[in-house]
């Protein structure tokens, strides 16, 4: 294969930013953009230079004759398009969540694996080295960790349209705990045993059983607790919106915010460190700390656009280089598994083993 011929699914947020990244990259030709709406993907073609465009995946696929699909729509959506996509033969990136249940994610991986195809999940934390070295520095604070980590965000307009649409499908928790309780369960390597949740509906805007609030426990079978909260909405907080903070035995990191103040609504802020700050609880004989608290300056890191680059990257990387993407697919189910055992907690009142 020369080229890999492309077809975008989804022309928002997202696709946007993986087309633009598809774009850059020589070894990628974009051949067609799909979505309902005829808006986004106008646009988007318009950007592109004028593109085929489709408001379905089935005439898509079987018109454009794609090698690799990329799947960006909203989550209801993903497990179909996803098995439509492998059917045709093609290499699938997805955005997160893989699909809204364990077992038609599970039957999703055996399709990838039946049709020798490559399937790579929208984790795009794996991506950003601040991240990386956050799970690095974790590993060195002994066991157990415990792990507190949020991300609520203030939306109105056009953004809090989104997250009602979004909440059609799934709450908060889910659809961006995901990432957070992959990156605790990188950070811990040990196996989630039971979880609890708690949340609100918030907002007479939002169907009845959804809620547009909720928090989390995740215990791990080493003795490792860990604690995610998301929340969306024009209610919410803009205090104590971003927390990433990872304690155990020999000390703490922490993602600090700098000094530039930035709003929950900022999509470059969900990923933004800054600095991470690392903490030693090692004591001299008089009882006082040995070590001075030490921050690692992270300022030139890559913004939300270089990550989905970086992201396209490696599904370039899967596909030509034959990557085994077995652990990657698991870890994604895992970490699906979590969330919405939480979910099930939340809506039963009782906490969830699994």
């Amino acid at each position: 294969m020369s080229r890999i011929r492309v077809l975008i699914v989804g022309c928002g947020h997202m696709g946007t930013s993986h087309a633009r990244a598809y774009v850059k990259m020589k070894d990628f030709e974009i051949i067609g953009l799909v979505s309902r709406g005829s808006a986004s993907r106008e646009k988007l073609s318009k950007e592109l230079g004028g593109l085929p465009q489709f408001d379905n995946i089935d005439t898509a696929l079987k018109e454009t004759k794609p090698d690799a699909v990329s799947i960006n729509t909203y989550p209801d959506t993903h497990a179909a398009y996803v098995k439509k996509a492998l059917e045709a033969n093609c290499h699938v990136f997805v955005e997160k969540p893989l699909a809204q249940t364990v077992k038609e994610s599970k039957q999703i991986a055996a399709l990838a694996a039946k049709k020798k195809k490559k399937l790579v999940i929208g984790y795009i934390l794996r991506h950003h080295p601040s991240w990386m070295k956050f799970v690095e520095l974790a590993h060195t604070l002994g066991k157990p960790l415990v792990m507190r980590m949020n991300l609520n965000q203030q939306s109105s307009g056009e953004m809090w349209v989104t997250h009602k649409q979004l909440m059609n499908a799934l709450p908060p928790i889910v659809d961006c705990g995901v990432h957070y309780v992959d990156m605790m369960c990188l950070m811990t390597r040990s196996k989630p045993v039971r979880v609890q949740a708690i949340g609100a509906r918030l907002s007479q805007e939002i169907k009845k059983d959804m809620y547009n609030y909720g928090q989390l426990q995740v215990v791990f079978e080493d003795g490792s607790v860990g604690w995610y909260e998301a929340g969306w909405g024009p209610m919410m907080s803009e205090t104590a919106y971003f927390i990433k903070d990872v304690i155990g035995p020999k000390g703490c990191v922490s993602i600090a915010g700098g000094e530039k103040k930035t709003s929950s609504s900022d999509i470059d802020s969900h990923t933004k460190t800054n600095q991470l700050k690392l903490h030693s609880a090692e004591l001299w004989k008089n009882g006082k700390f040995l070590k001075k608290d030490k921050l690692i300056n992270m300022s030139d890191e890559p913004g939300h656009q270089e990550l989905c680059d970086r992201e396209q990257a490696f599904f370039l990387k899967a596909i030509k280089r034959d990557f085994d993407l077995t652990d990657h697919i698991n870890d994604a189910i895992n970490s699906l598994k979590i969330v919405l055992a939480a979910d099930e907690s939340l809506r039963k009142g009782r906490t969830i083993n699994l």
